[in-house]
């Protein structure tokens, strides 16, 4: 794991943790002790940056009418399944999947739920912007999206201000695998990726990279001249 502080002024440090692929349950439990630990101010706002071995998690209070394989089936597949306290409804997660957890404090950032998700969005609209991706957040519709397919998916949670969970960004993601549900209520093919829509690889290193800096720029976390280093 790379750890990766950010000075953005005086007042305000954050940090990007870099966990390569670690299986969701670890990632889970780390979440929770990181919301415990900036709830007590010990640590930072913090950005997790990781990838997952094959997944499915279902949000909170949502019926099971969008598995198309139950978990019995999923676990015959390789693939785990977890009912997690998120917001939004079916979620797959895989290798060449950027998964993104804040673990933010809203009051330093607005005490606004809608809005930090607006800037979650707004960030990785700027990041597939550096590929040459338009991508754009379409009202009512959580998550990024290009040309009417989903490019990103999107659910928080929120602990007395403390968020977590967070984003999912295909970038060389098979998609052949969100064929197990359907995401967020939708067909499976409505998903795309970052790999997919141009035509060719995409170095997850540059995406990791560009997603912290536009993280940094969208909630205020770096001086437009600051660095962020390696992530």
């Amino acid at each position: 794991m790379e750890t990766v502080r950010i000075e953005s002024r005086p007042s305000a440090t954050w940090q990007v943790l870099n966990l390569g692929l670690e299986p969701f349950g670890v990632t889970l439990r780390r979440q929770e002790e990181l919301v415990r630990q900036r709830l007590l101010g010990i640590v930072p706002d913090t950005l997790i940056l990781v990838e997952h071995p094959p997944v499915v998690t279902l949000g909170r209070a949502k019926p099971r009418g969008n598995l198309l394989l139950d978990p019995a089936m999923l676990a015959a597949q390789g693939v785990e399944f977890f009912e997690i306290t998120r917001g939004g409804d079916a979620t797959y997660h895989a290798p060449g999947q950027l998964v993104g957890y804040p673990i933010f404090d809203l009051r330093q950032h607005g005490c606004d739920v809608l809005r930090f998700c607006r800037g979650m969005e707004a960030a990785l609209i700027a990041t597939l912007a550096e590929f040459g991706i338009v991508g754009e957040a379409v009202p009512g519709r959580a998550g990024v999206w290009v040309r009417g397919k989903k490019i990103a998916s999107l659910g928080i949670s929120v602990r007395r201000w403390v968020t977590f969970h967070g984003f999912a960004l295909n970038v060389t993601t098979d998609l052949a695998g969100f064929q197990v549900i359907r995401p967020c209520g939708e067909d499976p093919g409505i998903m795309t990726s970052m790999a997919a829509t141009l035509q060719r690889p995409v170095s997850m290193d540059e995406v990791r990279r560009s997603v912290a800096e536009r993280f940094a720029e969208k909630f205020s976390l770096m001086e437009a001249s600051g660095q962020t280093g390696a992530v």
